[in-house]
């Protein structure tokens, strides 16, 4: 018997659609939050001259950018497969990832330069309490848009939403660093803790953007799934192949909201096509209700194609 694939419908369910809506919904207000917290933090900036606060509304200008990016990246893997893009396209939030990980690197490289000139020349700040006043709003806004980002991210499986707000949360970090380290300047009359401060925000968004990328390069290099949900597979296809023999070779990979589950199952040789391909419906029915996007290949062999490891069938 020859093997042949059973596919999983990969036509739009109702529950996805609304997915999307909302991802979409989220991405767009995020836009409008980043333009709200980097006009805060700039007008902060300009009644002080801070160097440091000057360095935390220029990675303002990065969240706007990074905002846009996921909103473009979700759209397009919404988009259903195609001749060209047979498998779906939902690896696209990953480059939004990817790219919002490079902007982080940059924004980082331009605090250091203005950290830098600023060491070089101190200079007194001006209307410091107000300053950390209206930079204290943007930071609490971040705040709590970063924990909705990651919580609705995290439940509606988006990289580029998770990215985001993880983004945002180690903004809000560095904000709080700022503030912190703006009133010891105040307190002490030490100029130069500002500058010196700008500097340690810089090296801080480095470690965040090269850990955004390389969580991003993962998804890019088809990493397996975790795990807690292989284990998960591993069990569904024991409990829901019966009059299989066994099934190996199972192999996943995580595209964004997508995963992909493909493996070999085991038949009698003497079972019917029909026969088999009910045991498949029945298996991919259950993959499908408990893992969300699943894309479940699966290869029918005859028994003698047994390996006598992997999944067998209870």
């Amino acid at each position: 018997m020859a093997p042949f694939a059973a596919i999983a419908d990969r036509q739009a369910y109702p529950s996805m659609a609304n997915t999307i809506a909302n991802l979409s919904r989220m991405a767009t207000a995020s836009i409008a939050v980043a333009l709200l917290v980097m006009g805060i933090k700039y007008l902060a900036y300009w009644a002080t001259g801070s160097v440091a606060l000057y360095s935390d509304a220029l990675e303002s200008i990065v969240n706007v950018v990074t905002a846009i990016a996921a909103l473009v990246a979700i759209r397009i893997s919404a988009r259903p497969a195609d001749r060209r893009h047979q498998f779906g396209h939902h690896k696209a939030e990953y480059f939004s990832a990817v790219l919002e990980g490079v902007l982080i690197i940059v924004a980082a490289l331009l605090i250091l330069h203005a950290a830098w000139d600023a060491l070089k020349s101190p200079r007194a700040l001006t209307e410091p309490a107000t300053g950390l006043a209206i930079n204290a709003v943007a930071t609490v806004i971040n705040a709590a848009w970063s924990w909705a980002l990651i919580r609705f991210g995290r439940s509606w499986r988006s990289p580029a939403l998770v990215a985001d707000g993880w983004h945002l949360f180690a903004d809000v970090a560095t904000s709080v660093g700022v503030i912190i380290g703006l009133a010891l300047s105040i307190l002490t009359g030490w100029a130069i803790l500002d500058p010196a401060l700008a500097a340690l925000v810089a090296l801080n968004i480095l470690v965040a953007g090269w850990r955004l990328m390389s969580s991003s390069i993962s998804g890019l290099m088809d990493e397996a799934v975790d795990s807690g949900i292989a284990r998960r597979i591993r069990a569904l296809i024991s409990e829901h192949a019966t009059g299989a023999i066994e099934a190996h070779d199972i192999r996943t990979r995580s595209a964004g909201r997508a995963t992909f589950i493909d493996f070999h199952l085991v038949v009698p040789g003497a079972m019917s096509v029909a026969d088999a391909h009910r045991i498949c419906d029945r298996i991919e029915s259950a993959l499908e209700a408990e893992i969300d996007g699943a894309e479940v290949v699966i290869h029918v062999e005859p028994e003698g194609e047994a390996r006598h490891r992997g999944v067998l069938v209870i």
